[in-house]
């Protein structure tokens, strides 16, 4: 794990990536298309009130929308608030879906209305809209380069981490997670040592038990307590990196609706 996973958050889109909101999406977008990008470990979030996402969008400069345009308002209403996104942020780039394959209303939002992020009508088969989506938001380079998301858990009192050491089992309580590790501070410090490999970790995640192993990476300060950071080795299983990129995404998301609402 590199430092910019564990360490303070950098202030930049070109370091941090940038935000990537579904207005309205349907179930299919939401079980299938969301799913996928958050194992591209691309930020994602989902919501279903385009007045409030108008109102706190300008926060988020660089973002990227794709809006649901068969829902909630009628078609020239929807270009009124496309048009009004742009006024108020006007490097957000906005993409659109729908049922519709009318290449007319596509070239209109196209053309325009200068949908930067393209025209994508959704199939029953979601393959395909998910690859573009992707695609799209490859050329945006979203991701900056940060190659993992982590989440800051701190005040989470259901991300903790349990482990054995010297015959007896530490608690502990998480700080920050990523797919790649975590840091944490423990009830009682063990002086764990730089590049120790530990074993049978139990990390608690809300209601999920993970178990991984770990390397100790290094320890720092953290309000007058000694917070480790330990990488997960190669050996863990992949199911728990689609778990904990899974937590990962609804923790942010949890913050983003706070925020919206």
């Amino acid at each position: 794990m590199s430092d910019e996973i564990i360490t303070d958050e950098k202030t930049t889109d070109e370091l941090t990536g940038k935000k990537v909101f579904f207005l309205y999406p349907t179930a299919s977008v939401k079980n299938q298309v969301i799913t996928e990008l958050v194992q591209h470990e691309i930020e994602v979030y989902t919501c279903k009130d385009h007045n409030k996402l108008g109102r706190v969008i300008k926060n988020y400069p660089d973002a990227i929308i794709f809006a649901n345009i068969d829902e909630s308002m009628p078609e020239l209403e929807w270009e009124r608030w496309i048009s009004n996104v742009k006024i108020i942020a006007p490097n957000v780039k906005v993409g659109v879906f729908s049922s519709s394959s009318d290449e007319e209303l596509k070239n209109k939002y196209l053309n325009k209305l200068n949908a930067a992020c393209g025209f994508i009508t959704l199939k029953l088969d979601m393959t395909k809209a998910i690859q573009k989506i992707i695609d799209i938001l490859e050329v945006m380079n979203v991701k900056g380069r940060r190659k993992y998301l982590r989440a800051s858990v701190e005040r989470e009192t259901t991300a903790t981490i349990n482990m054995p050491y010297n015959g007896e089992y530490i608690n502990g309580t998480i700080k920050d997670i990523s797919v790649v590790g975590i840091s944490c501070v423990f009830d009682h410090d063990p002086g764990l040592k730089k590049n120790a490999l530990h074993k049978d970790l139990q990390i608690r995640l809300q209601s999920m038990l993970l178990k991984v192993e770990a390397v100790v990476f290094g320890s720092r300060e953290n309000d007058g307590q000694l917070a480790y950071v330990l990488i997960f080795t190669q050996r863990i299983d992949p199911e728990v990196r689609v778990k904990i990129r899974k937590y990962i995404q609804q923790n942010l998301q949890s913050k983003m609706d706070s925020e919206i609402n």
